[in-house]
C-alpha cells in the first residue's frame, strides 16, 4: 500500500521527503550578509586576496548577486571601508567632552583603543592601503580626519600658552599619528592593558607639550 507506515514507525520508500522550505532574504538582509563576509574576509586577505566568487560562495548565492548589491569587489569594499571610518570618526567625536587638554588627550586614546579592541577586523582593514583610487579610505587619510578634529583644541592651548595657533594642525597631525600608530602595534600583542598604554601615550604627548619650547631649535650641524 502507498504511503504505508513501516513496523518500525519509519515511511516506506514509496512516500516522497517533505521538502524544507528555504526563508529568502531580503534585498536589506542580503546585503548586510554580504558586508559582514567581505569585512571578514577584506581583514584576514586583504582587497587584493579576496575574490568575488569567494564572497558569494560564503554567502550561498551566485556572483552576479554581489554586482547587483555593490557593482563589484571595489564597490563592496568602499562601503565597508565607509563605514569603519564612521564608527572610529563617531567614537573619537564622541569621547572628546572633558575640559582639560590632558584629559581630551586620554579620551582621544581611549577611543582608538576602544575601537581596536571592539572592531579589531575593521581596524586591520583601515589599516592597510587602499586599492580603490581615491582620496578618502585609506589609513592616512582617517589620521588627518582625525586630526582636525583636535586642531582646535590644540589651537587654542598654543594662543593661551604663547605659540603660533597656525601650527596646531601640524602638532595635531604629529600626536594623532603617534596614537595611530601605537594602536597599530598593540593590534597584535595586546600588552600591556589598554588601559597603560593609553597612560604610556598621554605621558609621552604632555609632557612633551607641557615642556615645549616655542621656538624649537636643531642642535645638530644641519641647519636646513
Amino acid at each position: 500500500m502507498m504511503g504505508d507506515v513501516a513496523t518500525d514507525g519509519s515511511t516506506s520508500s514509496s512516500e516522497k521527503p517533505r521538502r524544507i522550505r528555504r526563508v529568502r532574504m531580503t534585498g536589506a538582509e542580503r546585503r548586510q550578509q554580504l558586508l559582514d563576509i567581505g569585512r571578514t574576509l577584506f581583514a584576514e586577505k586583504g582587497f587584493e586576496g579576496t575574490s568575488v566568487e569567494e564572497i558569494a560562495a560564503k554567502a550561498g548565492v551566485s556572483k552576479p548577486v554581489v554586482y547587483e548589491h555593490f557593482g563589484g569587489k571595489e564597490g563592496l569594499y568602499a562601503v565597508v571601508v565607509d563605514r569603519e571610518m564612521r564608527q572610529l570618526l563617531d567614537g573619537v567625536n564622541s569621547a572628546l567632552t572633558a575640559g582639560h587638554p590632558r584629559e581630551l588627550l586620554e579620551q582621544a586614546a581611549f577611543a582608538l583603543l576602544d575601537y581596536i579592541e571592539s572592531y579589531t577586523d575593521g581596524f586591520r582593514i583601515l589599516v592597510r592601503d587602499s586599492p580603490v583610487a581615491q582620496s578618502t579610505g585609506t589609513f592616512a587619510s582617517l589620521i588627518s580626519d582625525i586630526a582636525t578634529q583636535v586642531e582646535d583644541i590644540l589651537g587654542l592651548e598654543f594662543k593661551a600658552r604663547g605659540f603660533d595657533p597656525k601650527l596646531a594642525p601640524l602638532y595635531a597631525q604629529a600626536l594623532v599619528g603617534m596614537v595611530a600608530l601605537t594602536g597599530q602595534w598593540w593590534l597584535d600583542v595586546r600588552k600591556p592593558k589598554k588601559a597603560e598604554v593609553a597612560a604610556h601615550l598621554v605621558n609621552l604627548a604632555w609632557h612633551g607639550l607641557d615642556k615645549l619650547e616655542s621656538k624649537p631649535r636643531l642642535v645638530g650641524h644641519r641647519k636646513s
